[in-house]
Order: structure tokens, then sequence, then C-alpha cells
């Protein structure tokens, strides 16, 4: 058979929850990579999750996509970060063994039903009437598909750098794709460069960890997955160290064999995580920097030193790394290096990852110009679940600001666009007291369960969590006391009241013996923790919702022409052409489009959908 519902080619983190919505909904789906062992390989870091990351892991959970389940079972260090801060920015991560990790994610793929994978390489868009109909491989042959999801991370196009040399590759020993960089060039999409990178490998029986800071995991592992029951792997420690000044003089004496300082780069880099170079030019005040030495598993002994991404010629590379504390005879394993890839402006998509110009064509991760495993996973699990429903001639899923970690990532790229590799952050969202790690479940399982992602029983386990969350709350309200601790207060209280107080816990109040509390399950007595203590922050952000949903139905009339309508400025209007936004709430947000044209055209279209 050379006809499939979806194509989906790459093999990387957006490529895997792409394909396998796409056959878990019932779709027959080809996967195509350069190699079928390279399927799920962390190309960078040893970790899944971290600030604004763990939320939208736990949301591809609750949508019924892979990675926190995968995550969970090849974790070998789990942490909340942020834990001494407000629930808000709560966020999980976990350290990987990569190689647990990259066989889980294959056998997956492997095993799942209406799933093919296929070892090729893309060089044409098959493309009529300006409809995706397949691909054409760099060896001729022809596969036809309804559509069609790009997921090529940084392999198209790719260049990496080592020092003031350059060659093309997508990853390290592995080739770039060229073919479909020109194709996607000639069929009008606009294109640009980023640049990312990585930090060298070292031999941990060569590290002096005596000299080093111990950083254990928590003493209770959270898992990703909501439907975890137990952490399979052992649990290891990481270690931290730090630059000094003779590290940071090696680097400064050498950044004319830096190729992003000799000019060789002229991409944008990642400037949440620049590499250590860039850090000491543009932080020379700081004496040193932060190192985490993260194990890259239990059965190899590569270590990731987080922290010093480089691209610097490997002789320097090897001084600074000797420069180190602990690190003074560590031996390399695999020098760090840089890579540029090309991208595509993201505001060419609509929020569903559909390109505007090629019906049936979705994009989805490092194409889009974002940064992360976790990123790239969101997005290619939400294009692959439009392709479906657009298959299937259903509705599409477009999760908006409101709803997700995963909206306000789509919502910003198809809308705002990025001039550098987007990072998803906790402070980029606008609700995130709402918009929690702790109830992602309780937010979007309807969704996962509505399209076929999650199963009954899964879904019934996150309605009993809700329900036993409201039925404690309530407890909670109607239960009054006269003391607590012991101490009598001055008159009687309601749990709830007693709660909102800010030194008193949940478990606190354990000691007045109520089984409905002393039965609480550990997230559900989280969730009516959180839930009561910010209640009225939550009150007021779900009235900013609601402010935010107005616009958002106000929905954009199909095939208007904004050159028509009177009262608006050409640019606005340009701009509005250019984006094509499909609701009031999106326009809002293009830049240069003012509120009083808002208010024009919400008049204008409500007079238009009536």
């Amino acid at each position: 058979m050379n006809n499939y519902d979806i194509i989906v080619v790459g093999s990387g983190h957006s490529g895997i929850e792409a394909a396998l919505a796409g056959a878990r909904m019932g779709c027959k789906v080809l996967m195509l990579t350069f190699d079928i062992n390279s399927i799920g390989r962390m190309s960078c870091n040893p970790a899944i999750g971290g600030v604004g990351k763990g939320q939208l892991v736990r949301e591809i959970d609750a949508l019924g996509g892979e990675m926190a389940r995968a995550a969970d079972a090849c974790g070998i260090q789990f942490r909340v970060l942020n834990a001494s801060k407000g629930a808000a920015v709560h966020s999980s991560r976990a350290q990987i063994d990569m190689d647990i990790y990259s066989r889980y994610m294959k056998e997956c793929i492997i095993n799942t039903l209406n799933l093919k994978v296929k070892e090729a390489e893309v060089k044409e868009l098959v493309i009529d009437s300006g409809k995706i109909k397949g691909v054409i491989t760099v060896g001729g042959e022809e596969i036809l598909s309804s559509c069609v999801v790009l997921c090529p991370g940084t392999f198209l196009g790719g260049v990496i750098h080592v020092g003031l040399n350059h060659f093309s590759a997508g990853r390290i020993n592995e080739p770039s794709a060229e073919g479909l960089a020109d194709n996607l060039r000639l069929l009008g999409f606009n294109l640009f460069r980023f640049k990312t990178g990585t930090c060298a490998r070292l031999d941990k029986n060569t590290i002096d960890y005596s000299r080093l800071i111990v950083q254990e995991g928590d003493d209770i592992p959270r898992p990703f997955s909501f439907s975890t029951k137990s952490l399979p792997q052992r649990q290891v420690p990481c270690h931290i160290t730090y630059t000094n000044k003779t590290t940071h003089k090696i680097i400064s004496d050498n950044l004319d064999k830096s190729p992003l300082y000799a000019g060789i780069i002229k991409s944008t880099g990642v400037r949440y995580c620049p590499s250590i170079e860039d850090k000491i030019v543009r932080f020379p005040d700081r004496q040193r920097h932060q190192i985490f030495l993260e194990p890259q598993g239990l059965s190899t002994q590569e270590v990731y030193p987080n922290g010093i991404s480089t691209s610097l010629p490997e002789d320097v590379q090897l001084k600074l790394i000797h420069s180190i504390e602990g690190l003074q005879e560590a031996k390399v394993i695999r020098f760090g290096y840089g890579i540029e890839h090309i991208v595509v402006d993201s505001t060419q998509l609509f929020p569903t990852l559909e390109t505007k110009a090629v019906e049936g064509l979705y994009f989805a991760g490092q194409i889009n110009g974002t940064t992360g495993y976790e990123e790239a996973a969101a997005q290619g699990l939400i294009a692959g679940i439009n392709a479906v429903l657009r298959i299937k001639k259903k509705a599409p899923l477009i999760l908006d600001r409101s709803t997700s970690y995963i909206g306000v990532l789509i919502d910003d790229l198809v809308t705002k666009g990025t001039n550098e590799p987007y990072r998803m952050f906790t402070s980029r969202v606008e609700y995130r007291l709402i918009l929690r790690e702790d109830n992602a479940d309780i937010r979007l399982s309807k969704i996962g369960y509505e399209i076929g992602l999650l199963n009954k029983e899964k879904y019934k386990n996150v309605e009993d969590k809700a329900s036993a969350i409201n039925k404690g709350i309530a407890f909670l309200k109607k239960t009054r006391t006269k003391s607590f601790n012991d101490v009598h207060l001055s008159k009687e209280v309601t749990l709830e009241k007693l709660l909102k107080r800010p030194q008193v816990r949940l478990n606190d109040l354990k000691f007045l013996k109520y089984a409905e509390i002393d039965r609480l399950k550990f997230d559900v007595a989280m969730g009516i923790e959180i839930e009561v203590k910010y209640s009225g922050f939550i009150e007021r952000q779900l009235k900013d919702v609601e402010k935010f949903k107005h616009l958002e139905k106000i929905k954009v009339p199909e095939g208007i022409d904004y050159m028509l309508l009177s009262g608006l400025s050409r640019e606005i209007k340009e701009k509005l052409h250019k984006f094509k936004p499909i609701n009031l709430g999106q326009a809002s947000r293009i830049s240069g489009v003012t509120p009083a044209a808002i208010s024009m055209l919400m008049v204008y279209f409500k007079k238009i959908n009536g």
C-alpha cells in the first residue's frame, strides 16, 4: 500500500506525538525517518520538564499523549521546581535515561496499530490545487496521503559548527534534509535560520565527585502522568559545580575562534539557554556560572554538563572543562557543538498548526521556531489530532490561552511569531493560577476522551478526582471547630477559613480525626488545599477569563476582505489580511491592531454573524 491518511515526517518528540495521535484516533499513518533507531532520541540534555515545560508535559498526558508516561517509565530523578513558591509556578522536571527513553518510544511506535515506519528522506511535497496530496522521497518514491505533518527538528538545512569548522548535518553523525528546505522555499514559505547547541559529554569515571555538590531528587518523587502508579527506575543524584575566573579567561581569550563571535553564525540563538561563551560576553560581572552534571542513564558512562553548551574548538572545550572544579581530569566522550537550522515564520500557520498556504499540511516542533522537547511534543500532538479531525470532517481542536499552556504556546507562535528560539515559561501565561500542573487532567481530559485518545477508565478516574475535590471543599465549608492544635479559638470557624490561614496546611487538620480528611488521596488533598487557599485569586482570574472568552467567541466571517472595510488604516488591513485571525481575540493580539480597530470589527462582525 502506498496511500495513507497521514504522513508524519520526522521521528523526534513532535513526530512521535503526531503519529501516535493519528493512529490511535483511527487513521492509517506512515512515519518517515532517516533511521528507525533514532526514534525518540534526545539530542540535547537528558531531561523532561522544567519551569513552564512540566505544565506542557502534564497537559500532553491529560489529552492522551505519550511523553509523560514515557518520562515516568524512564525517569531516574524527579524534582518539583519552585516548590517553595506559589502553586501557579510549580513545575515538574525529571532526569531521563536516554537509552531507555528511545527504546520505549521506538517500541511504542512499532507496536501501535495503524502506524507504519519507513526509513526515507522526503525531498518534495506533492501539492494539487493548493491541497497536500503526499510526498516524494529522495529515492523518487511518491507516497500519497490526505494530510502531512512536518516535524523535521534541527534537520531542515542543518549546519553544525565546531570552532571555525562547519559542515552539513541535522545532528552529530546524522545527515541534514536539504531538498525539503529548497522545496518549502519554492512553495513560498518565509524561511529563516535559528541557532541552538549542546554540551560536551563527559566520562563519569573521570569526574571527581568528592569535590562536587550533591543534588538529590525529591524524597517522594511525583510522576508526570496522572495514570502512573509507580516509578520503575532506580533514582540517582545529580551534581553541581561552577565555572570560575580561569574558565572565563580561557573563553575570553578564544572568542576569535568561536563561530558566534567570528561572524560565521549569523542566526539567532536561544536567549534563555545561551552558550557558555555567550554567557561570558553578556554577563561580564558574573564571577561564576552554575553547571549541573546530569547522568544520561543508569547503564552509560556519559554525563551531560548542563550549563556549558558551546561551539568553541575541541581543544578550547577541553581546557575550559579541565579548569572547572571536579572536572580537572575529566575525559570528553563527545565534544559540544552549535547547530543552525531552518525554521518557518510561524504566523503562516492557523491555530490548528495547519499552514495557511497549503490545505492539509501541518508544521510541528522546531520548524515553527521553538526549542525544547516539551514544546515540540505539544505541537506534534495538536497537529496530529487536527489532521485526524480534518480527515473525519470534524471541528478542529483549538486550545486558547485560557485553557492551557499549550494554547498559550500555539497562540504566541501563530499570532505573534518569534524572532528567536521560543521557550515556554510560566511568565508567558496570563491565567497561570488556574492553569496549574495539578489540575491539567481536570481541565483537558474531557477533550482527550471525546476525541478518542483517553479511554473511559482513565476519564472516569479524572471525574472521580474532580468530584472528590468538590466534596472535600464542601465538607470544609460546612464543618466548624473551636480549637486548633490544642489552642482554643476565640470563636467557632469553618475548616475552610482555618485552611485559608497562611501557616495552616490541610495535613494540620488531620488531628481533628475527620475521616473525610484522613482518607484523602495525595492529589485530591493537594487540589483541595490549592483551591481553598487561592480561592479569591482564582475567582478574579475566572472573571478575567470570562472577559477574554467574549472576544474569542466572536468569529471572523469566512472569506472576509479587510481591504473593503472602511475606518481601518491600510497597515491594520494588511496585517489582518496576512495573519488571517480566526476570531476577534486573536485579532486583538496582532501587533499594531489597535483597540479602536477591534471595536469597529466587533460591531461589523456582530452584524454579519447575526
